[in-house]
């Protein structure tokens, strides 16, 4: 596959999508975990969301337990938690492995467009965020430290 626009994805609720249907807008895809140090980013992620969905972002959640098993919860619970503690609105998919074998394809294709530090792919933690642009070209790949609001700028120029 040689676009992000190829790739589909199970919703929390057990729907299949396409991303495709995310063409022209800017996307900002990340890792999650309910129960990581990390895990309070959801409010940083649903402010970004409400401040430029207007405009053309979309956030996109993908539950992981690959790091410390922070993410134990079914869908029902993940979705229930992530809007119950954090009021989150953006789109949450189904659990995913990041890294190894299993590893669902857009997260091989996002780690091979975006390596990490020393050109490592794996991802390194819960809270990886990547910066995808309009065109649906990897733009560029944060580590879980960096909080939402410092991308506001990197996003404001996309939109």
């Amino acid at each position: 596959m040689t676009s992000i626009y190829s790739f589909s994805a199970r919703t929390l609720g057990g729907e299949e999508v396409s991303l495709e249907q995310y063409s022209g807008k800017v996307l900002l895809i990340v890792n999650t975990a309910s129960e990581c140090g990390f895990t309070p980013q959801y409010a940083g992620l649903q402010k970004l969301y409400e401040t430029y969905a207007a405009r053309g972002l979309a956030v996109l959640g993908f539950p992981c337990n690959q790091f410390g098993k922070q993410e134990p919860g079914d869908a029902a619970q993940i979705g229930s938690f992530c809007e119950k503690n954090y009021g989150v609105t953006f789109p949450m998919f189904d659990k995913v492995d990041v890294n190894g074998a299993n590893a669902h394809p857009l997260f091989r294709y996002l780690t091979g467009e975006a390596p990490g530090v020393l050109g490592l792919e794996a991802i390194k933690w819960n809270f990886t965020k990547f910066l995808i642009d309009r065109e649906g070209n990897v733009v560029k790949r944060y580590a879980p430290l960096t909080k939402p609001e410092a991308i506001t700028e990197d996003i404001e120029k996309l939109l």
